[in-house]
């Protein structure tokens, strides 16, 4: 009987020591372990001695950051990137800090970061194309919302309607051409009419030399006017349209004590034709762009403003093109696509391009003119035709011919160049687009700084002018050329 109870005593006693056993096992099992010399978190910073800690100070009392905080586990600030336009910080900027101006930095990789990436050609690509190559060019994603107007300012100046004074800058020696082989001095203006008087749009009209050859030829505008032009030691006689045709040279006396004669060039001639060419239908706005490294500021503003513009000029009823070029030794020189009525095509080319390249100050204007002008077959010969030139450098010097060439081409197509000169550009480059478009019944548009957006920008020698947005400006243009 006793033997019985101190067995149940012993089982007890070894019960109750297996459960102390277990109980301490969970605990331990549960607690957090730290290194002996670390406090425990509370929320709160302290020093070494459990004392709180000066978030001003590192823990040896010296001066740190006042809004950061010592110690392995502190938290990062994180700040979002602000971005710039040629290294300043504008709204609407596409590139994030620590990239450069010309070289935008790229978005971070992830899902749904939508990069556009260039494909042969300048064909945007999608998630279905095969990867490309470290080294093929990629499009920095634009940070920016398309539907808001990147607020670039611009102005115009049209020589052709302020001739007086244009004549005056030339002869008082302020101006001077030609410039890179085109010379609009030598002008002569032809108003084309039915025999009611009423304007007729859309006429060929050639000036002849004196030997029966064709000198210029253009095409009549909405006013029915057109502008012919003749170079130095070429000899202007009469101007042909529509079987009808009108003697240029006039016949003055020359001041000579003899009483003699001279004949010169009439400012203005108009032909009365009974048989016209039929007038125009549908209007085709090319914009020719130069994407070279100083040219960020330019490609951004289509990229946001192209949909707008085209929305306010007329949607469908116009045909887009869009045209790209840089230098020798870039990845490419000239790079071209057909017209279209699909805008958001045009858009999607848009956004595939980035501002790359150059580092010289002149760049392949004269090729891209050429391949634009003189030898694309897709601008149809009843519609009003424009061309949008952006770009802040000349043509390399030596394609005068050539140069020459394309205006004669655009003119004789009714192809009315539109130069849109950027920052950075310097006289001769401001001469040479003031002679496209008088040679093409264009007109001449320059940004200005009012937008403070960019690098400054030129101030042309020309007269009182009205500063607008580029957006405004560019569909003003747009509507005034409209059949």
């Amino acid at each position: 009987m006793k033997r019985k109870h101190f067995c149940l005593f012993r089982v007890c006693a070894l019960s109750l020591v297996l459960c102390l056993i277990l109980g301490l096992a969970a605990c331990s099992s549960g607690a957090e372990t730290r290194p002996p010399d670390e406090k425990p978190d509370t929320g709160a910073v302290v020093n070494g001695d459990g004392t709180p800690a000066d978030p001003a100070k590192s823990d040896d009392g010296t001066p740190g950051d006042p809004g950061s905080i010592d110690g392995p586990d502190r938290p990062v600030e994180t700040k979002a990137p602000e971005f710039y336009y040629d290294g300043k910080s504008s709204d609407g900027a596409y590139g994030a800090n620590g990239g450069s101006p010309a070289e935008p930095a790229a978005p971070g990789a992830g899902e749904g970061a939508g990069t556009a990436e260039l494909g042969e050609g300048g064909e945007g690509r999608t998630d279905s194309d095969p990867p490309i190559g470290l080294d093929d060019p990629v499009a920095p994603e634009p940070s920016y919302n398309p539907g808001e107007a990147l607020k670039l300012t611009a102005a115009e100046w049209n020589d052709n309607a302020n001739w007086p004074f244009f004549t005056n800058l030339v002869n008082a020696g302020t101006i001077s051409f030609p410039a890179f082989g085109i010379d609009p001095r030598n002008r002569i203006e032809v108003l084309v009419t039915d025999e009611a008087e009423t304007p007729l749009e859309n006429q060929s009209v050639t000036l002849l030399g004196e030997n029966g050859e064709a000198l210029w030829t253009a095409r009549t505008d909405k006013a029915g006017a057109a502008f012919l032009f003749w170079a130095e030691g070429q000899t202007p006689d009469r101007v042909v349209c529509g079987g009808a045709e009108a003697a240029v040279r006039a016949e003055e006396p020359s001041g000579d004590p003899q009483g003699g004669s001279v004949m010169r060039p009439l400012d203005r001639v108009v032909l009365r034709i009974a048989s016209a060419a039929p007038a125009r239908n549908g209007l085709q706005v090319m914009f020719i762009v130069d994407t070279t490294g100083s040219m960020s500021d330019e490609i951004a503003f289509l990229q946001k403003d192209f949909s707008a513009i085209a929305e306010r000029a007329g949607g469908d009823g116009i045909q887009w093109s869009v045209s790209f070029y840089r230098d020798e030794g870039d990845d490419y020189v000239t790079r071209h696509n057909p017209f279209t009525s699909d805008v958001a095509e045009i858009q999607r080319k848009l956004n595939a391009e980035y501002a790359d390249g150059g580092g010289d100050e002149p760049e392949a204007v004269a090729q891209v003119l050429r391949e634009c002008l003189s030898e694309r077959s897709d601008w149809e010969p009843a519609a009003a035709k424009l061309a949008f030139l952006i770009f802040d450098a000349p043509p390399h010097q030596g394609k005068d011919a050539e140069l020459r060439a394309a205006i004669q081409s655009a003119a004789e197509k009714g192809v009315r160049l539109i130069p849109v000169v950027a920052s950075n550009a310097n006289r001769d480059t401001e001469l040479f687009g003031r002679a496209l478009a008088i040679c093409t019944n264009g007109t001449y548009v320059f940004l200005t700084d009012d937008s403070g957006v960019g690098e400054s920008h030129l101030e042309p020698i020309v007269g009182d002018y009205t500063v607008e947005l580029l957006q405004d400006l560019i569909v003003k243009i747009i509507d005034r050329y409209l059949p």
